[in-house]
């Protein structure tokens, strides 16, 4: 919900902790919606706070590990979320939390200045249980992820691996306090049909591709492969002398996934 009572001339009111606590139903039911979690799923809330994500979760019937590193809002919500058996409220830091290791979802309001710490602790590992993600994150930061050709390799490692998309603006006003620039819902997929010897393929590949960026796509496949590649490509949709550093991380996934098993690619 939006905020009310404040007048125009009213200074902000002090938020040292940097904290920005989301204040719309309709927000955090998108979130979920995208998730679709239920009885049968394990889901995180990372940075908890007062329940306004955990909540609604725990209404779901999924397994909710309900993450927040301050005591005092901890305890508020393991009141608030008392009746509900399936939720567990953790005090620990989203950075450090142990996740889990069977495949989970996410779905959570994240701090801005933790947005690149966690997606990467999500996102980079050879080997990650996540499947799904429903993420609020700073507006300028959700741009700069679902870019077509993302400026580094991690980032096209995170888009070639999931499927990341924009899926609203999230403006200020959801939030109390506000925060000086508007959100984003970031959602993120698992990509289908990319096993572990096509990720490392996808490795190898992206790292070729942003090492020599004005390189043809043809020859950097045909040093990786020792094949000619013309045909695979034309299957992916790539041109092969474009740039390597012009395709997306969504076509060298399929790239990687049409030549696994035909090639060698060296390891991550």
């Amino acid at each position: 919900m939006p905020q009310s009572g404040h007048s125009p001339a009213r200074k902000p009111v002090p938020n040292p902790s940097g904290v920005h606590f989301l204040a719309s139903h309709s927000i955090a039911e998108s979130l979920i919606s995208f998730c679709s979690p239920g009885p049968a799923d394990l889901v995180v809330d990372f940075g908890a706070g007062f329940g306004a994500i955990t909540a609604p979760l725990a209404r779901t019937g999924a397994r909710v590990i309900a993450v927040e590193r301050d005591p005092a809002f901890a305890r508020k919500l393991s009141k608030r979320v008392s009746q509900h058996p399936n939720v567990r409220v953790v005090t620990a830091d989203a950075r450090s939390f142990p996740l889990p290791r069977k495949d989970f979802l996410v779905v959570a309001n994240i701090p801005y200045s933790i947005s690149t710490a966690l997606l990467r602790r999500l996102l980079t590992p050879k080997v990650t249980a996540l499947r799904r993600a429903a993420l609020i994150v700073e507006w300028g930061f959700a741009k700069r992820l679902t870019t077509s050709v993302p400026r580094t390799k991690e980032l096209a490692w995170w888009a070639g691996r999931f499927d990341l998309s924009l899926e609203r603006r999230v403006p200020a006003r959801c939030f109390r306090p506000a925060p000086t620039v508007d959100s984003a819902q970031l959602n993120i997929r698992r990509r289908a049909g990319l096993g572990r010897s096509a990720e490392r393929a996808l490795w190898a590949l992206l790292e070729a591709a942003y090492r020599a960026p004005a390189r043809s796509v043809r020859a950097t496949v045909a040093e990786l492969t020792g094949r000619k590649p013309h045909r695979a490509l034309k299957s992916c949709g790539i041109d092969p002398a474009a740039p390597a550093g012009s395709v997306s991380p969504r076509q060298w996934a399929t790239l990687a996934i049409a030549l696994d098993g035909n090639s060698q690619p060296s390891e991550r």
